[in-house]
Order: C-alpha cells, then structure tokens, then sequence
C-alpha cells in the first residue's frame, strides 16, 4: 500500500511537470537584460496660472453681464441666458470646480491649518460673489452658480409653500453650513463638495447613490423651485446677509407700484413681500413684557445649544479617519469591515504607535468638543432671531422682494405692467 502511494505522488508530480512544460504562458517573462528603463511615474500637470485667471475673469464678466440684465436692462431673457453659459462653462467645461459654494471649506481650512496653501482663485471665487452681494443682490445666484442654472431648467409646476415651512426648512442651510466650517476646520473631510448633488452630472462618475440624490433634487424641483439652493446651499447663507444690505437691489417696478396684483404669484421662490398695512396698537406693557422676554429667551437658546452640541462632539468626531481607526483600534473588534482592516494594515505598517495615533484622536476629539460647542450655539442665536423675526411687525405698502431670499432672477419684472408702459385704470 506504501508502496503504490509512493508510486501515485511520482505520477502525479511527473504529469504536473509536463503539464506545465506544454502550458501556453500568457504573459513574457521578465527580462533584466534588454537595456529597458522602468519610465517615471507622472504626475498630472497643475491648471495652467493662466487658465485659473480666466475663470475668475469669467466669473466677474458674469457677475456684471447677470447684474445689467438685473437691474439696468430688467430682462429675464438675458438673465436666463446667462445661466446657460454659467452652466456649461462653469458646470460641464470646469466640472464643477471652482466653486464658491465649496470655497468656504478652503477659506476655512486656511485658517485653522497653516500649513495648507489655499489657491488664489478660492479666495476670489469665495469673495467676490460676496462682494457683488452687497451692491447689487443675489445676481450669483440668478445667472452665475451652475447649481441652481441646473435647477432652474426643472421649474414647471412651482407651489408655494407655507411661511413657517419655508421658516423650518431655512434653518436647514445654517445646520449645514456650521458642519462644513467643523470638518473643514478639523481636517476631517469637505462634506459640501463630497456630497454636492449635482457634482457628479457635471463630472459624468457620480455614483449611484450621489445620482439618485441629484435626480431627487431635479424631480423636487419640478414643483418646489430650486430646493437646495432655499433649503441646502450654505453659501446661500452668507449671500443671504450681504444681499440684506445691498443699495442696488433688484425691485419689481422701475417706478411706483400700481398694486396689481399681477407679480403677487410670479415668484417660485417665495421671496415677494405683500402689502401690509393695518397694524393694531399693541398694549406698551404687553410690548415691554414681550421684548424682555425675547432679550432673556434668545440667550437660554444659546446656552442650550452650546450644551447640546457639546453633548454630540463625539459622535461628529467619528466622521474624522484618524478617530474612527484610533476607536476602532483601541475597542479591537473582531468583525470589521474590509475597509477598516485596510486602514488597520496600512497603520500598522506606518511605523506610528497606538500611543501616538491615541494622543492625535484625543487632540482632534478635544476640537470637536469646542467647535460643537461652538455649532450649537450659532444654531440656537439662530433659531432665537428666526422667532423674534416672526414676532416683529413690518409695514409694507407695496410689493417688494426680500433683500435675503430673493436670488434676482428676474421672474417677477415680466409681470410687472408697468415696464410695458400700461397705464392703470380708475375704476
């Protein structure tokens, strides 16, 4: 029996000798003696410095040409052109990138990390949205931003909705906001750019689930008008404040309003004022009681929400890398994912030590703990000025666009009769 198996092993070796003898190789073999050289790895030329002043000279000419169609022209024709060539050059040509929407991460990465040289243009293409804000309104969001030129195509059925839900839902920007600058500021990741709906249209690799986000965007558009640009975009936020001041603003009429009625409907943004104009005297005493109870409400919104964020640092910290591979590390689990043993592998070979990679996650936790802090207190200011903003009487005689939501598309001047010289009736 030991002697037939002995024979067998001998067989079995012999015919894969030969097998492997008449075995066609698919691939060469090596040779080290032909004089071939391995080529350097190459790494992509950087954007021609050229080129990048050419965006940000694109971006000033569409700032001007959007704001003379805005307000010295009054024309929604060529505001809507515009935002086709904004939408091809800065969308599909520039692929999304720059962005002033996402430049608020490197602004806020240059600040908190020395060490990262922010581009030129991010600070141009961050600022001087910005700065036409003040004089002359939301024009970037009208004829300029790709992200909303995108949105604007899918506008056929807009409804208006409620004050207190456009109130609840423009909380939502300032959440988002706050969460950019916290990863931004602690090195953790770009969350406005990696989850930006539209991004990957523009790019033609959006995964399945960035596509599913952005066709949800499109096919909510359809009848809410320009949903993350109202209800999402952060940068939205700051041209929101800058607009509130703005001395050229787009207004409805060239001249005196003839009360209409006409442009009453005409904006799918809900961002026109109505007339209002009967106001009942208040009791002093009732008005008094009311301001020193918003002067003692708006702070105790803050407290609280400083003390909530504080409460939730760690589980923001769990986006970051560096604490996430330090928990995972440190609570030694046996089911992980593949990802995770990469990340694991890839430490272990770094030569760093747990002690070192512990000290990094509890410096990073530590910043979490204040920038929390910090979050949650601007969302309670926040909240406590939304209220005492409902509480507030305003007195209005015509139809005028708010300054902070209205994104200067000039929807509203095509209704407006007056441009069309209509002279209004006695009766």
């Amino acid at each position: 029996m030991k002697r037939l198996f002995i024979n067998m092993l001998v067989f079995l070796l012999l015919f894969l000798q030969t097998g492997a003898l008449v075995a066609q190789q698919r691939f060469p073999k090596p040779e080290f003696e032909n004089g071939h050289t391995q080529p350097p790895t190459l790494t992509p030329e950087p954007r021609l410095l050229f080129l990048e002043y050419l965006d940000v000279f694109v971006l000033v000419t569409a700032l001007l040409v959007t704001s003379w169609f805005v307000l010295k022209k009054r024309s929604r024709k060529g505001v809507f052109w515009t935002s086709l060539f904004s939408l091809a050059y800065f969308g599909f040509y520039r692929e999304g990138c720059v962005c002033s929407v996402g430049s608020i991460q490197n602004i806020t990465l240059a600040l908190f990390e020395p060490g990262y040289k922010i581009p030129l243009t991010a600070i141009a293409f961050f600022l001087i949205p910005l700065i036409f804000a003040l004089f002359t309104g939301r024009t970037f969001c009208a004829g300029v931003c790709p992200l909303g030129a995108i949105q604007d195509l899918v506008i056929f059925k807009p409804t208006p909705l409620k004050p207190w839900i456009n109130k609840m839902l423009g909380l939502v920007p300032y959440l988002y906001l706050g969460l950019g600058i916290l990863y931004a500021a602690t090195a953790t990741d770009f969350i406005i750019c990696r989850y930006d709906p539209f991004v990957g249209f523009f790019r033609l690799d959006a995964t399945f689930m960035m596509f599913s986000i952005g066709v949800i965007f499109l096919l909510a558009g359809v009848f809410i008008a320009r949903p993350y640009c109202r209800f999402f975009c952060p940068y939205g936020v700051l041209l929101n404040w800058m607009s509130r001041f703005s001395k050229n603003h787009l207004t409805i009429t060239p001249s005196n309003c003839i009360q209409c009625r006409l442009c009453e409907d005409s904006c799918p943004f809900d961002a026109i004022e109505k007339p209002v104009t009967v106001k009942i005297r208040e009791n002093r005493d009732k008005a008094v009681r009311r301001m020193i109870l918003t002067f003692v409400f708006i702070p105790l919104l803050v407290l609280i929400g400083a003390w909530a964020g504080s409460r939730f640092h760690e589980n923001l910290s769990m986006v970051n890398p560096t604490v996430r591979l330090a928990n995972h590390i440190f609570e030694n689990k046996e089911n992980i994912s593949a990802e995770t043993e990469v990340e694991i592998t890839a430490f272990k070979s770094s030569g760093k030590t747990t002690e070192m990679l512990y000290q990094e996650a509890a410096a990073l936790v530590n910043r979490f703990y204040w920038g929390s802090m910090i979050l949650g207190a601007f969302l309670g200011l926040v909240i406590g000025l939304t209220l005492l903003g409902l509480s507030r009487f305003y007195h209005r005689t015509d139809f005028v666009p708010n300054k902070g939501t209205c994104l200067s598309c000039a929807r509203c001047v095509d209704y407006c009769p007056v441009d069309r010289e209509v002279v209004p009736s006695n009766d």
